[in-house]
């Protein structure tokens, strides 16, 4: 098993940016499959990037391509999500989730372990 807990959010003006981290603890971390993903008030949990456990290859929604950049660090049990230009529409709680069962995935049910998420609001 792995525990995650997220931690960055807050308030931010639009086309500000943040950095959110994913601190893991428990199995061995590195062998996860990593996903951020985000639920606004009212709307479903989306995905919005992942990062395969070794090759490091990211996945990225179209609506944060470019603008969010997803990385890792092994020896520090750390995935962390690094969120410019950001836009009123980016404000929601962002999830940290991990895997090992499958490829790397988008969808909620590719993802066994979930954090408790942190509030970004982003303010026009």
């Amino acid at each position: 098993q792995v525990q995650l807990v997220e931690s960055g959010g807050g308030l931010v003006q639009a086309g500000g940016s943040l950095r959110l981290s994913c601190v893991a603890s428990g199995s061995t971390f590195s062998r996860y499959h990593v996903g951020w993903f985000r639920q606004a008030p009212g709307k479903e949990r989306e995905f919005v990037t992942g990062i395969n456990w070794s090759s490091g290859k990211s996945l990225y929604a179209d609506s944060v391509k470019d603008r969010f950049t997803i990385s890792r660090d092994n020896a520090k049990n750390t995935v962390t999500l690094r969120m410019n230009s950001l836009k009123p529409e980016d404000t929601a709680v962002y999830y940290c989730a991990a895997d090992r069962r499958y490829l790397l995935g988008t969808s909620e049910a590719e993802y066994e372990y979930w954090g408790q998420g942190t509030q970004v609001t982003v303010s026009s």
